[in-house]
């Protein structure tokens, strides 16, 4: 059977995935409801996720989703079940500014998750030597008007002595 799945969501009484998907045998649009079984506001995500993307009778379904997004979906329904709203529970998965957050204080599944999250962004920017675009030892110049950021040791004159 050839499927593509075209749009995933949630559907929250009863518990479930919906996905909406393409069978390319007819051409026809078609919608499956896939119930999600067993699953608590304590559940982990990650593994309900893996485990229905791998269950025999989803898995034909599911193969074209990313288990990332099963994942994200998973966690909209375990913050349903903890009571937030689905607008908190979007807000909570975007996260606040990168920059500003302290992953010390994250839980281990939140840091994992963040560490997944920066490695899958890393691996989609970098260059590879496969690459058309792939310059060997690329040296950039940058304007001479750009904003710089001053430091107090830049202006210390103490490299003179050495």
């Amino acid at each position: 059977m050839s499927i593509a799945a075209k749009r995933c969501g949630v559907k929250f009484i009863p518990p479930s995935i919906i996905l909406i998907y393409e069978d390319k045998n007819t051409g026809k649009m078609r919608k499956r409801i896939i119930p999600v079984r067993n699953f608590s506001q304590y559940s982990d995500c990650s593994r309900a996720a893996e485990r229905l993307k791998h269950h025999v009778r989803h898995s034909v379904y599911l193969e074209s989703v990313p288990l990332a997004q099963l994942e994200r979906l998973h966690l909209i329904l375990r913050d349903h079940l903890r009571g937030l709203s689905l607008e908190e529970s979007l807000a909570a998965q975007r996260g606040p500014d990168p920059n500003d957050e302290d992953l010390n204080k994250l839980s281990d599944e939140e840091l994992n998750r963040r560490k997944a999250q920066m490695e899958e962004l890393f691996e989609r920017n970098r260059r590879h030597k496969d690459d058309p675009d792939f310059v060997y030892d690329l040296e950039v110049e940058f304007p001479e008007n750009s904003v710089r950021e001053t430091c107090s040791w830049d202006e210390d004159k103490s490299d003179d002595e050495f």
